[in-house]
């Protein structure tokens, strides 16, 4: 119940930074949007653009955090906390669409470069850079580990790395007259964002295909159980995470007749219980104990 209590708290504390980092994101949204019409500049306009799905993007963390705080129901037995990691897929796939669209029109622009009015882009862009900076800090500070705003920190970071550019393109432009450096700057951002987009997606899909955290030897956790008295066998062990953060195990474990009878289920499934929230920092562990006695009633599994 106190890991529950501290979850929710720590999720609390994350809308909170989601909302600061929506009410910075959208106020450089409009001036970047303006700053790209009246400069000509493209990386103005993709960062403005990228923006745009970074404030998407941030609503939608909101959003499935708020579901995710919503409590367990009759059907919904595991509670909302998989909306998170919806939001996080669905961000990463977002990001990959500016990726594609961000490359598509810097390599046009390549092709017949236009004149950019360098002195205004310099100016729009420092701006981005300062507030992207703030809404980053604001979001690295949750010690949550969610998934959800890792994705939200990830659009944000690939805002403060564009903004960056930006400014640099202005700066080349501004004293070369070189106008190849803005598009340039747009292909930097698209494939400084795509790892970051590629790896939001592939973790996220390892939550929702349920594979085991990667932070977790199931071997070694099989190990550990083996250790504790009268136990014979684990099988059937699978893990598996809720939403980030919230790891999950489920386990048969075979016990002696005699250490069944002289400690009693309870007794033994608490040591089961604080041996893998001890050794592997698992907070929810289901384990069905089963005397040896009852060892050729059960078609013994493989670790998965």
């Amino acid at each position: 119940m106190g890991h529950d209590h501290a979850h929710a708290a720590g999720r609390a504390e994350d809308r909170g930074r989601l909302r600061i980092a929506l009410l910075v994101t959208g106020s450089v949204l409009v001036l970047e949007v303006v700053g790209g019409l009246l400069t000509g500049s493209l990386a103005l306009l993709a960062d403005a653009a990228h923006m745009a799905t970074d404030a998407g993007a941030i609503v939608l963390a909101l959003g499935a955090s708020y579901l995710a705080s919503r409590p367990a129901g009759v059907r919904s037995t595991f509670g909302y906390h998989r909306a998170e990691i919806l939001a996080a897929a669905v961000n990463g796939l977002l990001l990959l669409v500016v990726c594609g669209y961000v490359g598509w029109a810097g390599v046009r622009r390549l092709a017949d470069p236009s004149s950019v009015d360098a002195g205004p882009m310099v100016g729009f862009a420092l701006v981005g850079l300062v507030a992207n900076a703030i809404s980053l800090a604001v979001l690295n500070r949750s010690e949550t580990g969610s998934l959800n705003l890792r994705g939200a920190a990830n659009e944000v970071l690939a805002d403060l790395v564009g903004s960056v550019l930006a400014v640099i393109a202005g700066v080349v432009i501004w004293t070369t007259g070189w106008l190849y450096a803005d598009p340039l700057a747009s292909l930097v951002i698209a494939v400084l964002i795509a790892p970051r987009a590629v790896l939001l997606v592939r973790d996220s899909a390892a939550i929702l295909l349920e594979i085991a955290p990667r932070d977790l030897d199931l071997d070694d956790v099989r190990r550990h159980l083996l250790g504790v008295p009268g136990v014979v066998d684990v099988h059937d062990l699978h893990a598996w995470t809720i939403t980030s953060g919230m790891a999950s195990l489920s386990a048969h474990v075979t016990v002696t007749d005699a250490c069944l009878a002289e400690r009693g289920v309870g007794p033994t499934l608490d040591e089961l219980s604080h041996c893998v929230a001890a050794h592997f920092a698992v907070q929810h562990a289901t384990f069905q104990v089963e005397p040896v006695s009852h060892r050729d009633h059960e078609d013994l599994g493989e670790v998965h």
